[in-house]
């Protein structure tokens, strides 16, 4: 399995170096060609992703399994180690998933703009794009994970400054500004753990749970590395680029920011915060939760704000304000440092994935039939009424906004849930009085998420169909759209309903990581 794991990241890498080459005799036909191998490559790798995961020992999640470890810099003890467990290998399946979605959307839906490049820079970037992100869930030293963190900046920086619109260059400018800087920090956090315990590799690191480091050192440590993440993650007051972005990326760049990167940040907190520098993340953890409970609030008042009538609200600025509080739960549930809490946290991972994903998707159709993603220009004087225009996108994106607010039985409900359980009674050492606040601020988030989002499906779904429409032709689900889409909606549907598929995987390995076994 450990070969499976290494074509996994070996494949978008091909992938992307052969779009280098010309791939047909002019560059309409190489452009379209390059689109397909897109396809051909990201559906291999899916596949791959499905092996390891049909593969992978499910009676003893808790190990590294699918491991390659040997050295790759003696002189400073960086080795190149990989390896998955129950906590990265949802991960990966979810990354190599909706790559192979924005791969196979884009073949009929790529972005273009004047003086733009076409598909096989395009499709280089993602194919790239996709090696960094698969490898940030499965490297497993520190400064592997660093480089791995840093391959996804250039790749995303390009796919917003050149394919997406409105003030796209500012946003691209202000993405990789905020996330090299914290990257920066967090670097700073590595080495100084990495010089100290004398290794960079994680799994020592992460077995050792922090005796060998001073407890000076474990804070100055878990400052930098949760400074650096939480920039990613994305954590309030650092989420302000996030905004920007989403709103000037193209479809599939907001894809896999919201169902991918952010989740980079949160996964680094998992397996590189918690089981290395325990009681720097237990000094900080208030802090986080705190910021957490903020961002929970924050996010909502922000997305309602844009909802409400004569605000001129963007809908993809919504939805990435709405991220800011949805990945506020993560953080909660990280900040409780008990099993229940980060088990909440990392199911909600996966399921803001699937769920936001599939938001994205449906909002950039709607700008791409109406030419707008402004709410007030959509709904117009009474309402969108895609019910009666468009009966399946409006279905599909009333099922993603009540998955969205968390409604039992879908993907959006456990890892809230378990969140809020997991401030409920936090770890020992921590304050309940504090973290009970928190919780009841988490509470009052999932509120006004149902306010904001049931008053965009009464805006945009509801209406009279036979007001003037804002535009002649109005075309219902097509079918790349249905391809691309219906993975999602399903996936959404049986992570709620079998929440154990992902909890059976990761509740053996947080409790490793946290020291319990």
């Amino acid at each position: 399995m450990n070969a499976v794991l290494i074509a996994l990241l070996l494949l978008p890498l091909l992938g992307a170096a052969a779009t280098l080459a010309p791939l047909g005799p002019d560059r309409a036909t190489s452009d379209r060609r390059a689109l397909w191998l897109g396809v051909a490559v990201t559906g291999a790798v899916l596949a791959l992703a499905v092996v390891l995961a049909a593969g992978f020992d499910h009676d003893r999640p808790s190990r590294m399994q699918a491991v390659t470890d040997t050295d790759w810099i003696p002189a400073i003890g960086v080795r190149f180690h990989l390896g998955v467990d129950g906590i990265s290998l949802p991960l990966l399946v979810l990354t190599a998933l909706l790559t192979l979605l924005c791969a196979v959307y884009s073949t009929k839906r790529l972005p273009s703009g004047e003086g733009v490049p076409g598909g096989r820079a395009f499709t280089g970037l993602l194919l790239l794009l996709e090696v960094g992100m698969l490898a940030t869930f499965a490297v497993l030293d520190l400064v592997l994970f660093f480089l791995a963190f840093e391959t996804v900046l250039i790749p995303m920086y390009f796919l917003i400054a050149r394919w997406g619109s409105g003030r796209k260059v500012p946003a691209a400018g202000r993405f990789i500004l905020y996330t090299l800087l914290g990257s920066a920090v967090m670097l700073l956090g590595f080495l100084l753990i990495g010089l100290d315990a004398g290794t960079f590799d994680m799994t020592r690191l992460a077995d050792a749970h922090g005796s060998g480091l001073t407890h000076t050192t474990q804070v100055i440590a878990a400052l930098a590395i949760l400074v650096g993440l939480a920039v990613k993650a994305p954590a309030w007051p650092l989420h302000s680029w996030l905004p920007d972005a989403h709103t000037a990326a193209p479809t599939v760049g907001s894809v896999l920011l919201a169902g991918v990167l952010l989740k980079m940040g949160t996964y680094g907190l998992v397996r590189v915060l918690l089981p290395i520098v325990p009681q720097g993340a237990a000094t900080f953890a208030p802090y986080l939760g705190a910021f957490a409970a903020v961002g929970i609030v924050y996010g909502s008042l922000a997305c309602l704000a844009l909802a409400r009538p004569g605000a001129k609200g963007d809908l993809k600025r919504l939805i990435a304000y709405s991220s800011v509080g949805h990945m506020g739960f993560v953080l909660l549930g990280i900040a409780s440092l008990t099993q229940v809490g980060v088990n909440g946290a990392l199911f909600a991972n996966i399921g803001h994935g699937l769920i936001t994903g599939l938001l994205f998707f449906l909002v950039g159709a709607l700008k791409d039939r109406y030419g707008t993603a402004d709410l007030d220009t959509l709904a117009g004087a009474t309402g969108a009424a895609l019910y009666g225009r468009a009966p399946r996108i409006g279905a599909l994106l009333a099922f993603a906004a009540v998955a969205s607010l968390g409604l039992p039985g879908l993907a959006g409900f456990w890892g809230e849930l378990l969140a809020m359980f997991g401030a409920f009674d936090p770890a020992a050492g921590l304050s309940r009085p504090a973290f009970l606040t928190y919780m009841v601020l988490a509470g009052v988030g999932t509120l006004l998420t149902a306010g904001y989002l049931l008053l965009v499906v009464k805006r945009v779904c509801m209406g009279d169909p036979e007001q003037p429409p804002l535009v002649a032709e109005l075309p219902d689900l097509r079918p790349y759209e249905a391809v691309s889409w219906t993975p999602l909606a399903a996936l959404t549907l049986v992570a709620g309903l079998w929440p154990a598929l992902l909890l059976s995987l990761s509740d053996p390995a947080v409790k490793h990581l946290l020291g319990g076994g």
